[in-house]
């Protein structure tokens, strides 16, 4: 495979992943606004901001209106959902011989609903129907990849994008969290921390599967310990990076790449950090320190990633 098709499947997962992830949490955010006083309502959005990485300008507030159509339609930043979907077209366009037309044509209808909508179909509307419907636009295309798309080295590339990103989002949306909650005193007879812990949750579509685990007992060490190192869920950290791994490895044996190797031993060693991490020990120590290191293995990957597939040096390639 040319290494501009791995390069522009690898980024149009990992947009589309992004964009699903934005739309999830600003529909939950819109969703709890309900149930909340607006002190708390805007102390949630800021963390939301906080976890895009997404700044204001100094003294600048937008309220949740503002940061909803910042987030959404913004075409001049690279974070909003709009956005996304604007690279993830563009890359796809790039590799239209690489996926199937059912997954352009899914990905086309999509952008193109999104890049008619102005702030009025989030606001006139329902602005859960707006999100739901991107949420499920780009589930459907995921579907439909795993349906048509052959699993050769241009589906791993996707996986990898699509789990990359996936880690890092979690691991961040979790920082962004865990502190402030898990230090809360009781504010509103813990109705309010009830709320965050119940939107943390659904910002990941944990919220049942949790429950299926642990009861609706929401207590921060369990939360941890499901969204940080549950084996089994798709949108926890230990999943993802297992999922990671083994498109990795797959990809390793397709090439053949000589240094395939310092690819795998980045991505071992953050899977055997998860596989083998005790919440309790996680939690005595730096919760913030080890998430910062998630996201900072995961940097570190996506850098092996290009160096060995996409950009690799000329060294190597006259070696080859």
């Amino acid at each position: 495979m040319l290494s501009s098709d791995a390069d522009s499947l690898y980024w149009m997962s990992r947009y589309l992943e992004r964009a699903e992830h934005t739309a999830r949490m600003i529909d939950v955010n819109i969703v709890l606004m309900l149930d909340q006083s607006p002190a708390f309502a805007d102390l949630r959005w800021s963390r939301l901001l906080s976890s895009l990485r997404v700044t204001l300008p100094e003294g600048e507030s937008l309220g949740a209106r503002g940061i909803t159509e910042l987030l959404t339609l913004d075409r001049a930043g690279s974070a909003s959902i709009i956005a996304c979907l604007t690279s993830a077209r563009d890359n796809a366009r790039q590799v239209r011989e690489q996926i199937s037309s059912e997954m352009w044509e899914q990905l086309n209808r999509l952008y193109l609903h999104m890049s008619a909508a102005d702030a009025g179909d989030i606001w006139n509307e329902q602005p859960h129907e707006f999100f739901r419907a991107i949420k499920e636009g780009i589930q459907l295309f995921q579907g439909i990849t795993d349906c048509t798309m052959p699993r050769n080295q241009g589906w791993q590339f996707m996986d990898v994008g699509r789990f990359i990103e996936r880690a890092s989002k979690t691991a961040a949306l979790v920082d962004a969290h865990y502190d402030e909650l898990a230090e809360a005193q009781e504010r509103d007879n813990g109705v309010t921390d009830y709320l965050d812990w119940v939107g943390l949750l659904k910002s990941r579509t944990a919220f049942e599967a949790y429950c299926q685990v642990y009861t609706a007992d929401l207590r921060p060490d369990r939360i941890a310990e499901f969204l940080l190192l549950n084996a089994d869920f798709p949108h926890s950290i230990r999943y993802a990076v297992h999922r990671l791994q083994a498109a990795l490895k797959a990809i390793g044996r397709a090439t053949g790449a000589r240094k395939a190797g310092s690819v795998d031993r980045l991505t071992g060693r953050l899977q055997s950090m998860l596989d083998y991490g005790q919440i309790d020990e996680i939690m005595a120590g730096n919760m913030q320190a080890f998430l910062a290191d998630i996201q900072q293995q995961c940097l570190h990957i996506h850098r092996s990633i290009y160096q060995v597939y996409i950009t690799p040096p000329i060294e190597s390639i006259l070696q080859a």
